[in-house]
């Protein structure tokens, strides 16, 4: 496949263009419904500012005509677990912007399900203002049992709160389509004190190692036999004779000076792949105003977060797809590890830092290396966006000429 940009409307985009089964992660970091609007102020390349600031996103939902008529079509046209329960929340919620947000994120989820491969995995980026009522979004249409984690990311370590616990961390929801997906263990390495006080052994030849012990934990009489003197344990040895000789031609048996004790296995650190990654992530810091990634983009992530999501849940190869790639940290990531990938946003000014980030950091360009959908492509689309959206065909225009938003602090013009 060829890796693709489509601008516009995911929900559209998801039911128009992507086929039933054809993509093996998705990552989505919706708007969090916290009434927040968020501005940016272009700037040209030579560091001038331009005198228009424009919105990037409202990140607000307001119930009206779209949300009546989405709500319609999950009730009247999704299976009834799904009908039953967006039917139940409207009754309990009310119509507010809560619901159209929840009307919103439902009609998508449905969406994404469908195009998800039977060992595919989601990740849903939230904050608490939601969280709770998506989660019983998703257990609907992905299926209670095929939830997996509850990752909390701490994206921050203080925070303002005066009357409150501070807020400093956000919630990612994984959850499979089947209990047949993809998954590689990730690991982090050990910390200084877990090495001082359980590897504290170091052969001749310089190498770490801890001890281990070799006994059964349960009894198995074929492995009670003598070894070198050694009387075996109450329960047996855990290893045959023949892997005891072999350990032992390696160099991976310590003996003790007594036979009243036991021999114990080299394990050495070299070969040790670190600690087993926990759901709570607190060594992924998140973009601040020096990070050298930063885009001046005002939800950006961290490409260390994606690059983690991505590795433990596709492979090379596979096709990783996000429905609200705001200013590209997903396909960077995707691209970066040798996965195919598909963006979508509902804003020019998304879709213009994705390419310029693309051709910045791999060389990429639009149309030879990937398809940009969506975007003018002639006098006659240009003229129909500007009639659709003013600021759209704004955006897309500065996308011409490269203007760039200006990082927030920045007073250095670069």
């Amino acid at each position: 496949m060829r890796n693709t940009l489509y601008y516009g409307d995911n929900l559209a985009i998801l039911r128009e263009h992507i086929d039933d089964a054809s993509v093996d992660l998705i990552y989505l970091d919706p708007p969090f419904n916290s009434a927040r609007s968020y501005n940016v102020l272009f700037k040209h390349e030579s560091g001038d500012a331009a005198e228009a600031q424009l919105k990037a996103f409202d990140d607000t939902w307001h119930w009206g005509q779209e949300a009546e008529h989405t709500f319609h079509e999950l009730v009247t046209q999704g299976s009834p677990p799904i009908a039953n329960m967006i039917g139940a929340m409207r009754q309990f919620i009310g119509d507010n912007q809560m619901m159209a947000y929840l009307v919103m994120m439902a009609a998508r989820l449905v969406e994404l399900h469908r195009v998800l491969k039977p060992t595919g995995s989601l990740y849903l980026h939230c904050d608490p203002t939601a969280s709770h009522y998506l989660k019983v979004i998703l257990d609907t249409i992905w299926g209670a049992q095929n939830y997996r984690n509850e990752i909390v990311w701490q994206r921050t370590n203080v925070h303002s709160d005066s009357k409150t616990w501070s807020h400093v961390s956000d919630v990612i929801f994984f959850y499979s389509k089947s209990a047949q997906f993809t998954w590689n263990p990730v690991y982090t390495p050990h910390t200084d004190e877990y090495l001082g006080t359980k590897y504290r052994y170091r052969d001749a030849d310089g190498r770490t190692y801890r001890l281990d012990n070799m006994t059964s934990p349960n009894p198995r009489p074929n492995m009670m036999y003598e070894w070198k003197g050694f009387p075996f344990p109450p329960n047996g040895w855990r290893y045959s004779k023949e892997t005891m000789a072999r350990l032992d031609a390696e160099g991976r048996i310590w003996y003790p000076d007594s036979t009243s004790k036991r021999p114990q296995l080299k394990r050495y650190l070299d070969e040790m792949p670190g600690r087993l990654l926990s759901n709570v992530w607190t060594d992924i810091p998140p973009i601040n105003s020096q990070a050298a990634e930063r885009l001046g983009y005002p939800t950006q992530k961290p490409v260390a977060l994606l690059e983690r999501i991505i590795s433990a849940s596709s492979n090379p190869g596979d096709v990783v797809l996000d429905p609200f790639c705001g200013c590209g940290t997903t396909i960077a990531a995707a691209q970066k590890l040798g996965r195919h990938w598909i963006g979508i946003d509902i804003t020019n000014l998304a879709i213009a830092l994705q390419k310029y980030r693309l051709q910045d950091a791999y060389g990429l360009e639009a149309g030879r290396d990937y398809l940009v959908i969506g975007e003018p492509v002639d006098l006659a689309s240009a003229a129909q966006l500007a009639q659709d959206s003013r600021h759209q065909f704004e955006w897309w225009a500065l996308s011409l000429i490269r203007a760039q938003p200006i990082n927030p602090g920045d007073s250095s013009g670069k």
